[in-house]
């Protein structure tokens, strides 16, 4: 645990912080402190004027202060002499209840109150464009069939190994990297955590791999639907919940139905319960919906979830159960808010234990050519705005997650979706000129 952030600078040759935080919209904001004035801003925090990101704020509102977390602290392994750190936002003393971070932490003392310990590991999917973002930047990397391409693995081997070389170094325990289903895309993987921890380490993971990117001449976007006719990217969540102490794995029970434990069965439960409105979270961009409602993709597949529905080891469903004591939600994109992501699967998990929550009927089916014989699970959200009406909808999520969070969040976003139906598009032009 770091104390004294301006000796931890002074032994590692720290020159600059970044103190930095995460908007509603996942935005993430910073300031550069030099090395000298890290000590007073660990106490008071840096001031941001807040209506100047995402957040619901005015001109008007006080400075909001990012306070940074001493145990975050990462030393930028592509420039050693600046560090990053997590912060939390405070304005005149108290918690801005709104700030990802913070909501997050708030559901982990939560989760901690019921003697629990939330888990999870994150698989964010990226694709590495040329700088204008108009193509993929290799242009060798054609294939019907991508998915695991070796050569255009090696192409690419000077960025996604630098970038695992850094995690290595970090001690985040990476353990494989591949290239993805669309041409162009890619996914790097490491050890599950807490889940505040996995949250500032998918913060800072694609801060590190849009720079590192750059530094290549490359563009990294976690876009969730780039290009039409590729499958898009998702960041898959898996999770477990364990005792506090972190010694017993409270979702395994070798005797249950694929060794999930009933406890684990209701957490399970609470996902689905509230799966329509979870959406509006692991899904939070207009651009979201051309990913879990795609056309069969150039691949042959989506891999994304488009109905309500969990499973065993089968990649077709929202849910599906790989092995005993964890489960992966496949529902996320590439777009979600790493701290809004883990709060929303704490929250909507939470009220499942609370209320005994029945996961339904376990479907073993391949959803991609069989889904239409399920008629009574829910379809997912056709679009942003059917996500933000499910999710306002859902007064028990929007309390878990924070009344004052779920006001401004659903307010910015619903701005947001007026702004996209307001601007006038190519599509109208093409199909309705001569109408």
């Amino acid at each position: 645990m770091v104390k004294d952030l301006q000796k931890y600078a002074a032994e590692r040759g720290i020159k600059y912080f970044m103190v930095s935080y995460t908007d509603l919209f996942g935005g993430q904001r910073a300031k550069l402190v030099p090395a000298q004035a890290i000590n007073d801003m660990a106490v008071d925090g840096a001031g941001f004027a807040g209506f100047a990101t995402w957040l619901d704020l005015t001109p008007a509102h006080p400075d909001m202060m990012a306070v940074p977390d001493a145990s975050s602290v990462i030393q930028l392994p592509w420039k050693k002499e600046v560090a990053w750190l997590a912060s939390n936002c405070v304005m005149e003393g108290a918690p801005v209840a709104q700030a990802p971070r913070n909501v997050l932490r708030k559901l982990v003392d939560e989760a901690a109150k019921e003697g629990l310990r939330v888990k999870t590991g994150v698989e964010p999917e990226f694709f590495l464009l040329t700088p204008e973002g108009d193509k993929i930047a290799d242009p060798y990397d054609n294939a019907e069939k991508p998915c695991y391409d070796q050569q255009a693995m090696m192409r690419q081997y000077d960025v996604i190994a630098e970038v695992c070389d850094y995690m290595l170094e970090l001690g985040w325990e990476a353990y494989q990297n591949d290239h993805e289903d669309a041409t162009g895309q890619y996914e790097m993987n490491w050890k599950y955590d807490d889940a505040l921890q996995t949250a500032d380490k998918h913060s800072f993971f694609k801060f590190m791999m849009k720079s590192v990117a750059e530094k290549h001449g490359l563009r990294c976007t976690f876009m969730p639907k780039p290009f039409k006719g590729l499958t898009g990217s998702g960041c898959h969540a898996h999770i477990s919940v364990w005792s506090l102490d972190g010694s017993e794995n409270a979702f395994a029970d070798s005797s249950k139905e694929l060794g999930l434990s009933d406890r684990g069965r209701t957490f399970l439960g609470g996902i689905m319960k509230h799966a329509s409105a979870l959406a509006a979270i692991c899904n939070p961009t207009v651009n979201s919906y051309k990913r879990i409602n795609a056309p069969r993709t150039s691949s042959g597949a989506t891999w994304a979830p488009n109905t309500v529905t969990w499973t065993g080891n089968n990649r077709t469903h929202m849910v599906r159960v790989p092995g005993p004591g964890r489960f992966e939600l496949r529902l996320p994109d590439g777009a979600a808010n790493p701290y809004l992501l883990q709060a929303i699967i704490i929250a909507a998990g939470l009220d499942g234990i609370r209320s005994k929550a029945d996961p339904g009927k376990r479907h073993d089916i391949d959803m991609y050519t069989q889904g239409h014989t399920i008629t009574d699970a829910p379809k997912l959200p056709l679009n942003l705005l059917d996500a933000l009406r499910e999710y306002d909808k859902d007064s028990t999520l929007k309390a878990m997650m924070g009344e004052e969070f779920s006001a401004a969040y659903m307010k910015l976003k619903h701005k947001e979706w007026d702004s996209f139906v307001s601007h006038f598009s190519r599509w109208e032009h093409d199909n309705t000129l001569d109408i």
